[in-house]
Formats: C-alpha cells, sequence, structure tokens
C-alpha cells in the first residue's frame, strides 16, 4: 500500500513559480511509475507530468512542457513538479498519483492506482 501527500501549492502571480512535492510511504515507492495531474474549476482531471521508476524518463503534457519539470529522489520517497512561467490557465488543484504494478510512466489518469489529496495552485493576473 501507497500513501502520496502533496505540498507546496499556494499563490503566485503570473509568471511566478512553485515547485510541488509528493511525499509517498512504502517500500514499493521506487518500483512505480508516478505522475502529475489536476483538475481545474469545472474541468475534468488532466494530464501534466510523469516520470518512469527510476526517473530515466519523462513525459509532460503540451500545455507545460519548457515550463514543468517533473523528478523524484527514491532514496526520499519524494516526487517533484517544479513550474515556472505560470500562466493563470495552471491554476487548479494538482493530484500526485502513483501506479500499481508498472514502473512505466503513462498520460492516462486510467492507469494511476495511488492518489493524495491535491493541493490548490492559484496564478493571479
Amino acid at each position: 500500500q501507497v500513501q502520496l501527500v502533496e505540498s507546496g501549492g499556494g499563490l503566485v502571480q503570473t509568471g511566478g513559480s512553485l515547485r510541488l512535492s509528493c511525499a509517498g510511504s512504502g517500500s514499493t515507492f521506487s518500483m512505480y511509475g508516478m505522475g502529475w495531474f489536476r483538475q481545474g474549476p469545472g474541468k475534468e482531471r488532466e494530464f501534466v507530468a510523469a516520470i518512469n521508476w527510476s526517473g530515466s524518463m519523462t513525459s509532460h503534457a503540451d500545455s507545460v512542457r519548457g515550463r514543468f519539470t517533473i523528478s523524484r529522489d527514491n532514496a526520499k520517497n519524494m516526487v517533484y513538479l517544479q513550474m515556472n512561467s505560470l500562466k493563470p490557465e495552471d491554476t487548479a488543484v494538482y493530484y500526485c498519483a502513483g501506479r500499481r504494478w508498472s514502473g512505466n510512466y503513462s498520460p492516462d489518469v486510467e492507469d494511476y492506482y495511488y492518489w493524495g489529496q491535491g493541493t490548490q495552485v492559484t496564478v493571479s493576473s
């Protein structure tokens, strides 16, 4: 069983930066592919970024590529999302997610089994 807890959200102005953190519990954390998703007001949950078990492979949504970077530190059971050049349309609740039985990354929300409670990111114009 893996539990995920996000932190690092908050209010930031357009063009600012935030770093989200996701702390995972359990000895099997380093075996799983991990992802970040977000859900804005009235919108469906959407893919933001994902990373494989070792951190050697990553994927980012077109809307955030070049601005956001996902990374992980398996020694600390942590996954991060560095967000730069933030825009008002990035405003959403951001969720950390973990796959079960797979170390590969995936952009599909259905492929993730473990979810955190979410952290709010608000970008003011």
